[in-house]
């Protein structure tokens, strides 16, 4: 994968994503799929599942790298790999925007679909990655080393990475520009690894969902013209899984997805009922507990940041553990 087709893996998600993403925020308002943002003083509503515009960047940088591996190198190798990934993204972005159309009347957040749907809609995207037996059964585990999964592997790690991906990025949310922005930042260093590593196809899925993101995220930054959805964080979720199936970095992409372990632990405090955004005052975030259910709370709790800044702490998390991947 030479540099100059990486520069155009490059623009066409990010041209695309960025052409598409203010007709998408007229359209979800024409439609009226809205949601109140909970971290503003007046609680303005603002166009919900941005996921769809990131979703058609992702696509077509997919498209173009099977095209230009097949007519200028005739090699159709990776293009099975490729459209396995594809399609198990485009699912499980799909049972995400079902989730965004299940909005209560007063528009605080959307009701999304039942605990026991969620796992069993995305257990369906995992098939594609699970019949072509992608991957390798051969894990290397942090501090364990590798090992050898066999048929385990298609037929249970990898179903249950595909929903446990789906799910986990979505814990992590609401602030605007968060999704979004931690997304650049695990895309950009799964993306790096694999191609240091000759994983190009992994590399690729990375390439083009860093580059979609990196468009929506002027519209997604505070303050936000439209939000992720979970149309977008099960994107992502795929987005991780898919790389670390087809390119054999699980390790890598545990250990980004480390905070999202971590959240999990807190919101299961919760018993998964606790928010992470929290209650504006005098330009301040204020947390509504007392104890910490998120990442989020260790800032809002204080009450001494505002959006943008516990948005950056969260940034910087993300970036200590993304580091990591090339020492552990």
């Amino acid at each position: 994968m030479n540099y100059l087709l990486t520069i155009i893996y490059f623009i066409l998600p990010f041209l695309i994503v960025y052409i598409l993403t203010p007709w998408l925020i007229r359209y979800l308002r024409k439609i009226k799929l809205v949601v109140k943002d909970q971290n503003k003083k007046d609680k303005p509503l603002v166009p919900l599942s941005g996921g769809v515009a990131v979703l058609a960047g992702i696509c077509a940088g997919l498209m173009l790298y099977i095209f230009i591996r097949t007519f200028f190198y005739n090699d159709q190798t990776p293009a099975l790999d490729i459209f396995a990934a594809t399609t198990s993204i485009i699912l499980i972005t799909f049972i995400g925007f079902i989730d965004d159309l299940l909005i209560k009347r007063n528009k605080d957040h959307s009701t999304g679909l039942k605990q026991w749907q969620k796992p069993l809609l995305t257990l369906a995207a995992a098939v594609p990655l699970m019949v072509i037996g992608t991957g390798t059964p051969v894990m290397a585990i942090p501090l364990i080393g590798k090992v050898n999964f066999g048929l385990i592997f298609p037929l249970v790690l990898v179903p249950l990475g595909v929903i446990g991906a789906a799910n986990m990025v979505n814990m992590l949310a609401g602030f605007n520009g968060l999704e979004t922005g931690l997304g650049i930042i695990y895309t950009a260093t799964l993306g790096i690894y694999a191609y240091m590593n000759n994983r190009y196809e992994a590399a690729v899925i990375c390439l083009v969902a860093f580059a979609s993101l990196m468009a929506f995220y002027k519209f997604n930054k505070f303050p936000a013209k439209i939000l992720p959805g979970d149309s977008l964080t099960y994107l992502l979720g795929a987005v991780i899984i898919c790389a670390a199936i087809i390119g054999n970095i699980e390790k890598a992409a545990i250990i980004v997805s480390i905070p999202f372990f971590i959240e999990f632990i807190l919101k299961s405090r919760s018993k998964f009922k606790a928010d992470s955004f929290g209650k504006y005052k005098d330009g301040k975030i204020v947390s509504k507990y007392g104890k910490i259910y998120s990442i989020t709370h260790l800032f809002t709790r204080t009450g001494r940041y505002n959006e943008k800044q516990v948005t950056y702490f969260i940034f910087a998390i993300e970036m200590v553990f993304c580091i990591l991947v090339w020492f552990v």
